[in-house]
């Protein structure tokens, strides 16, 4: 079979539409290098040198959807066919506002599925995460693995006017940006707010979104500015609702030298609530609390 083939060497761009969609939507793309080989037998493409490429959706049906996504990397290969890149070296991935860097990288421009490797970081909205790898199954699922750690920043609001940071990290994480932010930590980890203290667990989810965040099993908390710690079966936590956390199943808090024990325990644990803060003041450092059931503490 006869090759063809072009070579450009300095500052090479070539415009190609997907043959891999149907003519009604054709999805063209733009790639710029310092080297560019294009096979139009194979439809492959190998591209390297400072790589930019742009992907552009024409979805007919869908236009208010189209959102063009791009590659930059040191080497890149495209397979026009199959919609695959696979790029290696400073790998950036755009989508939309969405980033994400990381040593290689595989991504189809298709079906938007993405694996990332090596010193992982993603930037969504107000969350950046970074982990050893990362995969999305182009359907609003992530999955990170190793050394997850995240952050969120909460802009000043009513029941934190000087803002928050929060944190969590554990070994595997499950990430739905798209169901109100939904995050699973299933081997446990550690959920931490500047304002509230921390909280660890062995099973762990949260709806950032809502700032809503469930432990299961060996649950503690730690509150720095109550001076508090308690732990319990299940903790509910609730950020908005000045940081309460609901402990259930063989809870207890300790705050100073007061002790409580019950089957539900509810402590707040924002610092600015004055409500609170007299309260505790007026009952000698006794915790805010609510005791349900099964408890001496009336």
């Amino acid at each position: 079979m006869k090759l063809k083939k072009f070579c450009a060497l300095i500052c090479a761009t070539l415009f190609i539409n997907s043959t891999a969609l149907s003519a009604e939507n054709e999805s063209p793309s733009e790639i710029k290098a310092d080297e560019i080989d294009y096979d139009m037998d194979s439809g492959k493409i190998a591209a390297s040198g400072s790589v930019f490429m742009r992907h552009e959706e024409k979805a007919a049906q869908n236009p208010e959807n189209n959102v063009p996504s791009e590659v930059n990397a040191d080497n890149v290969d495209y397979d026009m066919n199959t919609g695959v890149v696979t790029a290696e070296g400073n790998v950036l991935l755009k989508y939309g506002n969405d980033r994400a860097t990381g040593g290689r990288a595989m991504y189809n421009t298709n079906t938007k599925e993405a694996y990332l490797i090596g010193n992982v970081i993603v930037i969504r909205e107000d969350l950046k995460l970074t982990c050893d790898s990362l995969q999305n199954d182009g359907y609003g699922h992530m999955q990170a693995d190793g050394n997850v750690y995240a952050v969120q920043t909460i802009a000043p609001n009513s029941e934190y006017p000087n803002g928050d940071t929060r944190t969590f990290k554990g070994d595997h994480v499950d990430y739905y940006p798209d169901e109100k932010k939904h995050v699973i930590i299933p081997t446990g980890g550690i959920v931490t707010s500047n304002n509230d203290g921390n909280f660890t667990a062995n099973y762990m989810e949260g709806w950032l979104d809502e700032e809503y965040f469930v432990g299961t099993g060996d649950v503690h908390i730690v509150s720095p500015p109550r001076e508090m710690e308690g732990g319990g079966d299940r903790i509910d936590y609730y950020a908005r609702q000045n940081g309460k956390a609901v402990l259930t199943g063989n809870a207890w808090v300790i705050q100073k030298n007061n002790t409580m024990r019950g089957n539900k325990l509810t402590v707040y644990l924002a610092e600015n609530q004055k409500d609170i803060k007299s309260d505790v003041q007026s009952r000698k450092n006794v915790l805010p609390h609510e005791v349900l059931q099964d408890t001496p503490f009336k």
